[in-house]
């Protein structure tokens, strides 16, 4: 190979190690900006950013496992029971065993978390106008990302 092109080559290898260009820190920065901007609008609902994830599920659907949540979540249990002990005490959820599996714990709302769910709908709005985004622009942004996110669960271990 000429110098030229080893030099080039070596160039382009470096520049993959700038943290700029890194999908990484880009994912990573911005779900810390994410979080950041949540903090404030969650505060009055008295709900971390995780709580807020777990809410978001049981508004969609009342009555799901514990299992369930964790996956959709993709919380492990570890983190995910302490969660939903607090949000219990709270008095938002009822976490009961399964009429049809005992070993299987329904989370269930109660009035306070559905009553929640109306003083929440202000949060989306106010996202999507701190991100500048068009909604148009936005859904496709977030169906990229979870297009990504399935491939790289998917993914075998790079090499």
């Amino acid at each position: 190979m000429p110098h030229a092109n080893r030099t080039a080559a070596k160039t382009a290898n470096e520049d993959w190690l700038r943290l700029d260009v890194q999908l990484c820190f880009a994912l990573y920065s911005t779900s810390l900006a994410m979080t950041k901007l949540y903090k404030p609008l969650l505060e009055p609902l008295g709900l971390t950013y995780p709580q807020y994830l777990a809410m978001l599920v049981l508004w969609e659907q009342d009555g799901v496992s514990v299992s369930s949540l964790g996956q959709r979540l993709s919380l492990d249990s570890g983190t995910l029971t302490p969660l939903l002990k607090r949000m219990e005490t709270a008095g938002l959820i009822a976490r009961k065993r399964s009429a049809d599996d005992e070993r299987r714990v329904d989370i269930h709302l109660t009035p306070a978390g559905r009553t929640l769910k109306k003083k929440a709908a202000g949060i989306p709005p106010a996202i999507a106008c701190a991100s500048a985004c068009p909604v148009d622009e936005m859904l496709s942004l977030t169906r990229r990302l979870q297009q990504l996110r399935s491939q790289l669960q998917g993914a075998d271990q790079p090499a």
